[in-house]
């Protein structure tokens, strides 16, 4: 059986500041860019509002984090196990480790392995590490990415964190490219299927592929100008999970107009049937 999951992407415009991150191709380093914006939920508020809305696991993208000190992530894992949530993964939301510039590559990948001893700490579960920017039709990229990814794998497990990536930018644009990620990392690295990632006439078919490979599944679906989804095109994906047999965390997206608890409710409305 699936259990109902929360990525806080889908409160994006609800806990403050938002901490990005850059790569400078000028002074080769990586820059933190923060968007400003009004705080109405304290991220470590959040694993007990979610708990009091039925939720039972959540995902939490790094720009998030209003801090990485030790104190504040030793409390927001203290929150989760207050609330009887779990921190299933750590969204690593930068990074491109399948480029050939090795002075980013080696950067992103030193980057990448701070944000899993954060991970660790901070008790997430996983962490998502994107596979690259690369063009899929980049072999050579593309094994680049797996071996860094199975180097992260190794690093994460001695730390207690599972490494996963998501059908998510260029590379893995193909599900061909993700089975290849996953399986030639023999179970270490796992995948996020993303519904809203893949596209064209072969949509369904590829996300079909990829569903036995992957630890949590993005529920996101087609929004129109009024923060509505698509229901049937939405129910089309989710039709594909008790074909596969899935039973994995189902986590909403809603990244749509107007209120976003509003907007999620409405996509868990159409989600619970699948739970």
């Amino acid at each position: 059986m699936s259990y109902l999951s929360i990525s806080t992407w889908s409160l994006h415009r609800e806990l403050g500041p938002l901490h990005w991150n850059v790569w400078d191709n000028v002074g080769e380093f990586i820059q933190i860019q923060t968007e400003d914006q009004q705080e109405k939920i304290k991220l470590i508020d959040l694993p007990a509002m979610l708990s009091s809305k039925g939720f039972g696991v959540a995902e939490i993208c790094h720009f998030h984090f209003q801090s990485t000190e030790r104190d504040y992530l030793e409390q927001l894992r203290n929150a989760f196990e207050k609330a009887d949530i779990e921190f299933h993964t750590l969204l690593i939301d930068y990074g491109d480790i399948s480029t050939s510039d090795e002075t980013r590559r080696y950067a992103d990948i030193d980057f990448i392995r701070k944000w899993i001893e954060i991970a660790s700490i901070a008790g997430a579960k996983r962490v998502r590490v994107i596979a690259g920017d690369a063009r899929a039709e980049d072999h050579e990229a593309l094994e680049r990415s797996s071996q860094s990814l199975n180097e992260l794998a190794a690093f994460a497990h001695s730390h207690g964190v599972r490494v996963v990536t998501e059908n998510f930018r260029a590379l893995t644009s193909k599900a061909e490219n993700c089975i290849y990620l996953a399986e030639h990392s023999h179970g270490k690295v796992g995948l996020i299927t993303d519904f809203g990632n893949f596209g064209g006439d072969t949509k369904y078919e590829d996300l079909e592929k990829i569903l036995p490979y992957s630890d949590s599944v993005h529920a996101k679906a087609d929004f129109d100008d009024h923060g509505i989804p698509d229901e049937e095109e939405f129910k089309k994906c989710l039709d594909l999970l008790p074909k596969v047999n899935y039973q994995g965390p189902i986590t909403l997206i809603y990244d749509g107009p107007g209120d976003m608890w509003e907007g999620i409710d409405r996509v868990r409305k159409i989600v619970e049937p699948y739970l």
